[in-house]
């Protein structure tokens, strides 16, 4: 018998090899594809595979209802690690750009179905510790990432090797979710048609809806700081990938370092409410300064990268928490919801960042960002606190 203790440790390790599983190729994928597309295009695959999330998301309390959540996580986890080995093995670019959609389509999958065995074993009064650990694991893996993969790639840009890495990765993940959940007895999963789960976001629950927002707006940020940033540090500032790396490494230092204390404070201490605006304010104001900064320093820009990810891990934190103490395990429909905001952000965020790219240069592109992430303390201001 597998102790709840025991369960949560196991999925601590689930949150650092999964995320090591996506970090890895995360800041060098848009640099990959500049090789086969124009980069001012690149944010249209991003876009069609979020679209593909979006779908199998729409689709995925019924799939839980039918398979369960041990099996839809070992299918899809599979099918994504496939994608990835055929990124390492063609040069077609066609089959190159169709693994490349169905890779970053189906791993927010993966990562919500430990998420619903995580809500499983998880209190209301614990939700912030145990959050705080779990997306402390979680950034852990982030934080060497890009180390590894700068090592990896070397100086040959050896593309190969970091997808063959990157799927290796992925195995203890599988071997954890057979050991730990192999007999995971599944919640009762509300079945609530996509329209009408919106309706309850929207309509029912003004708490649900603020931070519904509040995270895509989070997601938005990524979504233009993934794409765009490697390309420009690496094609316009002229850093090699090895100091790209360990700038990225810094960068997300306190996703790491602030999970767990966050989380206490959210718990004992203070509301959500007030680090979350904090969290945008930090955010919108170092990523608009990105624009203005004229050095090649490495320190300069390791610097200022730092602080647009302490807003951006305070904003993380928060709404994680937020979400996860107003939902149970049986609110499928919700936390599908709410891991959604990712592929919808994936969604708008390329597409806009695309369309303001043909009028000015990728250089504003931040400023841009920065005052866009203002507009969510309009939502983070307005929350009521948990305590």
């Amino acid at each position: 018998m597998i102790s709840l203790k025991g369960k949560i440790n196991a999925l601590y390790l689930v949150a650092f090899f999964l995320n090591l599983h996506i970090a890895l190729p995360t800041y060098v994928n848009s640099t990959f594809l500049s090789g086969f597309i124009e980069e001012k295009f690149i944010g249209i695959i991003y876009i069609i595979g979020a679209l593909l999330s979006v779908i199998v998301f729409i689709a995925i309390p019924n799939l839980l209802t039918r398979f369960g959540n041990f099996k839809i996580a070992i299918t899809i986890l599979g099918l994504e690690t496939l994608a990835i080995i055929s990124l390492a093995l063609t040069q077609n670019p066609i089959y190159i750009l169709i693994a490349f959609i169905s890779s970053i389509g189906l791993i927010r999958i993966a990562t919500f179905n430990a998420d619903i065995f995580l809500e499983s074993l998880s209190t209301d009064s614990q939700t912030g510790s145990i959050r705080g650990f779990f997306l402390s694991a979680s950034n852990m893996a982030w934080v060497v990432s890009p180390i590894l993969a700068g090592l990896i790639l070397g100086n040959n840009n050896n593309y190969a090797w970091l997808y063959i890495i990157t799927a290796l990765v992925a195995i203890p993940v599988v071997i954890i979710f057979f050991r730990k959940f192999g007999r995971f007895k599944d919640p009762v999963y509300e079945h609530i048609p996509f329209w009408g789960t919106l309706k309850i976001i929207f309509r029912s629950r003004d708490d649900i809806r603020k931070i519904f927002i509040a995270n895509v707006m989070l997601r938005f940020f990524y979504s233009w700081m993934v794409i765009y940033t490697p390309i420009y540090l690496h094609q316009y500032i002229g850093f090699g990938w090895d100091e790209i790396g360990l700038i990225f490494s810094i960068m997300l230092i306190p996703f790491v370092v602030l999970g767990i204390p966050l989380g206490k404070i959210a718990d004992k201490y203070l509301g959500e409410k007030e680090l979350l605006s904090i969290g945008f304010i930090i955010m919108a104001i170092s990523t608009a300064y990105l624009s203005f900064i004229n050095s090649s320093s490495f320190i300069v820009w390791a610097l200022i990268l730092f602080i647009t990810r302490v807003g951006a891990s305070t904003v993380d934190v928060m709404s994680e928490i937020y979400f996860f103490k107003k939902i149970d395990a049986g609110d499928s429909n919700l936390l599908g919801f709410f891991r959604m905001t990712g592929p919808l952000a994936y969604i708008f965020g390329p597409f806009l960042a695309t369309l303001i790219l043909l009028l000015i240069n990728i250089q504003y592109i931040f400023l841009v960002l920065g005052i866009l992430m203002l507009w969510g303390l309009r939502y983070s201001l307005t929350l009521k606190d948990t305590l």
